[in-house]
């Protein structure tokens, strides 16, 4: 399994925040933001008020999970990052609607190949 790059610093996420774009999804929203390098960065941010640890781990996995998949297709050169809708309900995690939003997602930015 290939390591995936990301994204750990706190002063990361603010400058993806703010000086990135932000789409919006089913269940995920993801802020993307071009970067100097030749590979992709991910971060993921899940609200800790959203619910307890292991369930945000559970969703932290499946997203992680669905870019391994999507990421061979991606283009290059872009720092993601990932937050789960606190409108739609967690007990409804799907890695089926993960998948299918992400991909959308993907294709509105315009980094699937």
């Amino acid at each position: 399994m290939k390591k995936i790059k990301t994204l750990k610093m706190n002063y990361e996420f603010k400058n993806v925040f703010n000086k990135g774009k932000y789409y919006i999804g089913k269940q995920i929203i993801l802020y993307d933001l071009k970067n100097k390098y030749d590979y992709n960065r991910l971060g993921i941010a899940i609200n800790t008020k959203l619910c307890k640890a292991v369930k945000r781990n559970q969703i932290k996995r499946k997203i992680r999970a669905v870019y391994q998949l999507l990421e061979k297709d991606a283009k290059k050169g872009h720092d993601l990052v990932f937050i789960w809708n606190k409108k739609e309900n967690i007990n409804e995690l799907s890695y089926n609607v993960i998948y299918n939003d992400m991909k959308e997602l993907f294709s509105k930015v315009g980094i699937l190949n």
